[in-house]
């Protein structure tokens, strides 16, 4: 077992030598390329832009309490369906109840008064005017027709100010009696019970702000989802675009819907800024709720039976062993492969030909007019062509104008001497 050991030993010694000496050794530079390829061909280009969002109901009402105090009762829960005007909660009424016959009683009290002065301003105006009549005779002295008048017109002042602590207790009276309509909580609108904050003898207090006690949403069988789209794709969007989107608690199943307006307010997080792009979504059967997490996809742009190649064909970088050397292409072929480095980093950077996946976006921007370069591969020898590209999908990007027709093969990737991905390997060993 000992030697059967050490035979094993060596040997992988002996592979693992040979093996760190080819990739440690490229050679010659004349070691054949192997092509990884794909095809130009005809067929449907989609472009898209993608974002998340939440659904929520197109109109949602928070009720809470103007007064403060004990929950007496609950007339609606959760998903309760309701009626605008309907009871749906009673605050304990004994305290406004009190009040609301504190401030009647001192309205009595004021009118009574009132009633009191009114005769008291008559009986001293009735004085005034027989004193009058006696100074007219001269039979009393002006200092008592003086007084007369006097006294009659500060009766008649306490009846006016009799008459605002009357308008004061029934002001007092009308403020007790709304405060105690309060203490029944009606709903807003037709909707539904989505949401209940208090239970029966809880103590709420409105002193500061009003406490929610129920949210009510007005339609459910409309909705609505707020989408964050990035600013680099907001652009693209528009009132009225379709939109499709999906749920993770449907999966498989799509749902369709409209955007009604793109809101100029940023959002801006982690120095991330996004834009509220609003879709109105229609739910007969309620199978949308709340909250939901929406991933939506808007297709700005879409056409049939064009031709396209595969992004990785834009991005492809030529190695050195390609490029002038008047072996591995052809000729002129070094200024092309630069092109092509060009184009391909282009594609790479800004989505034009053939992005990578960018946050937000299902697909790239339209093609460079400038134009890029892809390598087809006829017999086995590569050849640089220059294209113009419109838009991608992400996976495939338009050709538009160049040297390319259907069922032509282009390179992808390459590997062998003097190719970045054999290079790469070489010094990661």
């Amino acid at each position: 077992m000992t030697k059967r050991r050490v035979f094993i030993a060596l040997a992988a010694v002996l592979v693992v030598a040979a093996l760190a000496f080819w990739l440690l050794n490229p050679g010659d530079g004349k070691q054949k390329l192997q092509f990884e390829t794909g095809k130009a061909e005809k067929g449907r280009v989609v472009a898209k832009v993608t974002a998340s969002g939440l659904l929520s109901a197109i109109v949602t009402v928070q009720v809470g309490s103007q007064v403060s105090g004990r929950i007496a009762s609950l007339h609606a829960d959760w998903n309760s369906p309701v009626k605008k005007g309907q009871l749906i909660a009673k605050i304990d009424p004994a305290l406004f109840q009190a009040s609301v016959d504190q401030a009647r009683a001192n309205l009595a009290a004021a009118q009574g008064n009132l009633v009191k002065a009114k005769v008291q301003a008559v009986d001293a105006r009735r004085q005034a005017e027989r004193q009058k009549e006696l100074a007219a005779r001269k039979l009393n002295a002006q200092a008592d027709l003086d007084t007369a008048l006097a006294n009659a017109d500060a009766a008649d002042a306490q009846v006016a100010a009799t008459e605002g602590n009357v308008a004061q207790t029934r002001a007092a009276l009308q403020s007790a009696e709304v405060n105690l309509a309060y203490t029944n909580i009606v709903s807003p609108t037709n909707g539904t019970v989505i949401s209940r904050n208090v239970d029966v003898g809880q103590t709420v207090a409105a002193s500061l702000s009003a406490p929610t006690i129920f949210v009510i949403a007005e339609d459910l069988a409309k909705m609505q989802v707020d989408t964050s789209v990035a600013e680099a794709d907001v652009g693209r969007l528009k009132a009225g675009m379709a939109a499709s989107f999906t749920v993770d608690a449907y999966p498989g199943e799509t749902f369709r819907g409209k955007i009604r307006q793109v809101r100029n307010a940023p959002q801006t997080v982690q120095n991330v800024v996004t834009y509220d792009a609003v879709i109105d979504v229609d739910n007969p059967d309620h199978k949308l709720k709340p909250g939901m997490t929406a991933n939506v996809t808007f297709v700005y742009a879409e056409k049939e039976d064009v031709l396209k190649v595969p992004n990785a064909a834009l991005r492809f970088r030529p190695p050195p062993s390609m490029l002038g050397d008047g072996k591995g292409g052809a000729p002129g072929a070094r200024a092309a492969g630069a092109g092509g480095a060009t184009g391909g980093g282009a594609a790479g950077s800004t989505g034009g030909g053939g992005a990578g996946p960018r946050s937000g976006a299902g697909g790239g921007r339209p093609g460079d007019a400038s134009g890029r370069t892809v390598w087809t591969l006829t017999d086995e020898k590569p050849a640089p062509v220059k294209v113009k590209t419109g838009i991608t999908d992400g996976t495939f990007t338009e050709v538009i104008e160049g040297e390319l027709k259907a069922g032509d093969v282009v390179i992808t990737d390459a590997l062998g001497a003097g190719s970045p991905n054999l290079q790469n390997l070489r010094r990661g060993l």
